[in-house]
């Protein structure tokens, strides 16, 4: 037991990366056996990594979550934020924008439409919950416009730990809805070719609840989707640090 504890506290980040694909094959297994797809992989494996840090923090008293247990340090450098970047970059990067031009100006329009609405609407809810500093509703704000957009807003302008986890809670709401819901109004909508799929796409915008909201619906329209929710994302990264902060600074 020594020396199987030596070798996992050497390799901290291998062991992060086992412990991840273990709970994404089980979140997808869940997924596929429980919920026959209608909840996404994804977002089954955000909720049990929530609960496992909320667990993990009455078990150890720490404030890290599971990486405060000594064998599972590794996931704290997984999940800190240059890794997180990492991938935000890299997910920007395999997107084109002349793909983006086959949805037309409706398209390009619906993403930021989607991105400004959804911040609207999550900064109003924080302030009818009392926050009233401009990092606590930016954050919150961001938050609703996707769980990525929430923590990367959050970690750039200084806001607290207690806020952003309250920003990617509010992410993870929204995409859980608009999996169940998109399915249960695709036809009320019209949507049901290409072109529909990337206006929507580009209003809702969390790339996994969009995925899986049409993965339900038509599973020919999910790269379509897919694809401007990612643009979606990356908009959000830039404009919610940036733009929208200095809109809400000003404001209050």
């Amino acid at each position: 037991m020594e020396t199987l504890r030596s070798v996992v506290q050497a390799n901290g980040l291998v062991v992060a990366f086992l412990c991840v694909g273990l709970s994404v094959w089980l979140s997808y297994w869940l997924s596929r056996h429980f919920t026959r797809g209608r909840i996404h992989g994804s977002a089954i494996a955000i909720i049990l990594g929530l609960l496992a840090a909320y667990f993990a923090g009455l078990f150890t008293g720490g404030s890290r979550g599971v990486a405060d247990i000594g064998l599972l340090a590794g996931i704290g450098l997984m999940g800190g934020g240059m890794m997180r970047d990492f991938g935000i970059v890299s997910t920007a990067f395999g997107v084109h924008l002349q793909e983006l031009r086959k949805a037309g100006v409706v398209g390009i329009v619906s993403i930021f439409a989607g991105v400004i609405v959804s911040f609207v609407v999550g900064a109003l809810v924080a302030l009818a919950f009392g926050y009233t500093d401009a990092e606590s509703i930016t954050t919150i704000g961001a938050g609703a416009v996707t769980y990525i957009v929430g923590p990367v807003t959050g970690t750039a302008i200084g806001a607290s730990s207690d806020v952003i986890a309250l920003a990617v809670a509010a992410g993870v709401v929204k995409s859980i809805l608009v999996m169940i819901g998109t399915p249960l109004v695709a036809s009320r909508i019209g949507l049901n070719n290409a072109q529909s799929a990337m206006v929507f796409g580009g209003l809702m915008g969390t790339t996994s609840g969009v995925a899986g909201g049409l993965a339900a619906t038509d599973p020919r329209l999910v790269p379509y989707g897919a694809m401007t929710a990612t643009f979606y994302t990356g908009i959000g990264c830039l404009m919610g640090p940036s733009v929208l902060y200095f809109i809400v600074r000003a404001l209050v």
